[in-house]
């Protein structure tokens, strides 16, 4: 009856979907299933952030709009915690703005600077967001292809030259998503390099900086020297803090970069609920115990995951950062059959690596989401099903 409007045929959510109804099949035919598919945080926010919440939540002036662009305290302990963690000095009236979600400011920042036919850089595999937001403005996609063989990073020498003069934007994602890969402050300064001869912004997401094990520490892409004249950096509260729900994050950088993305927002919304930016505060500039506790949290994880599946003969590497394992697919299948095989036969659900871009095939992304005890059944179930295989 309705056709929809042609943006529209580049997006796409139908692996993650297909997906979710397998599992909601099995669950409905009464199998125990262990979900480590989506990347949802199965923790709370530390006690001092929801007792700030409630705070704010019986405060009879907390209903009002708060407009897009933040509260000013909010804005002020965003560049308290840049400037403490890494020792980036940020304007909080010109180079901060809230964002509800960090997805909520990668959709909409190609809208800003990329006019249909220019180019956007996006990671492939990549989370899909980063190729959805320059789709919906109609700008031309190039996927940079991230493999092992380059250290999970874009091979900037091959970019061609004519696709670079009509580059508008450039997405990056350290620590990423789905690959759990990190990067170099060598890679970062040749981005920088790259983006001042092209004249291009560069896009950092950074929302997995905190989630990291056995002592590294990644840097931010601004306090790269020169990055901020052609670069913003996306960061949420919703990995960091356990509070995805809330849908409170921010971008810091660029200060033309920033205005022009405020001004987007302040045609579409009307800014975050008050009692979720006190929350934010709290969070941020509070005590931080609980960032290392959730790190700690994944970090044993992590090994109870990696260490399994290795022992099952499933080879996967121990990332330093994230809360995903990027695994092979241990077969001669496709990412989707594979995840479709492993959770009928296992009660394990992964997403298949084709839903992050066509460089996914071959693998499947584990999200660390579920308590110890269940990832070391699913381990069980997975050396179970492994060993009949073998037989």
């Amino acid at each position: 009856m309705f056709n929809p409007a042609r943006r529209m045929q580049g997006l796409t959510s139908a692996i993650f979907s297909e997906v979710d109804e397998l599992r909601k099949k099995e669950v409905a035919a009464g199998n125990d299933v262990i979900t480590l598919s989506i990347g949802s945080p199965d923790m709370a926010p530390a006690a001092h952030i929801i007792e700030a919440l409630k705070n704010a939540v019986i405060e009879p002036h907390s209903y009002g709009y708060t407009l897009s662009k933040g509260t000013p305290r909010f804005l002020a302990a965003v560049a308290e915690w840049y400037g403490k963690n890494y020792n980036v000095k940020l304007d909080p009236e010109t180079e901060i703005h809230s964002l509800m979600g960090s997805q909520d400011g990668l959709a909409h920042i190609a809208l800003c600077f990329a006019n249909p036919g220019d180019v956007v850089l996006v990671p492939d595999p990549g989370y899909p967001i980063f190729s959805a937001g320059p789709s919906i403005a109609g700008a031309e996609l190039y996927r940079m292809p991230l493999t092992a063989a380059n250290h999970y990073l874009p091979d900037l020498d091959s970019l061609p030259e004519n696709v670079l003069r009509r580059t508008k934007l450039m997405i990056i994602n350290y620590p990423n998503n789905p690959l759990a890969a990190t990067a170099t402050p060598e890679f970062y300064q040749r981005v920088v390099a790259l983006a001042h001869e092209y004249q291009f912004l560069v896009c950092s997401d950074f929302a997995y900086s905190e989630l990291v094990f056995d002592g590294y520490k990644p840097e931010s892409f601004l306090s790269i020297p020169g990055a901020r004249e052609i670069g913003i950096e996306f960061n949420s509260l919703s990995k960091t803090y356990n509070m995805a729900g809330c849908r409170v994050a921010f971008v810091v950088g660029n200060s033309q970069a920033i205005a022009e993305l405020g001004r987007l927002k302040s045609n579409f919304d009307y800014g975050i609920f008050y009692p979720v930016q006190q929350a934010a505060v709290a969070a941020l500039t509070g005590p931080q115990d609980c960032v290392k506790a959730t790190a700690d949290t994944y970090r044993r994880r992590r090994d109870i995951l990696v260490d399994g599946l290795n022992n099952a003969g499933w080879p996967v590497d121990r990332p330093r950062a994230s809360m995903y394992i990027w695994a092979p697919v241990p077969a001669a299948q496709l990412s989707v059959d594979f995840t479709i095989d492993l959770l009928k036969n296992t009660g394990v659900a992964v997403i298949p690596g084709k839903a992050f871009g066509q460089c996914g095939e071959g693998f499947v992304r584990i999200a660390l989401v579920q308590p110890e005890v269940r990832l070391k059944e699913a381990v069980h179930r997975i050396q179970t099903w492994f060993g009949k295989l073998n037989r």
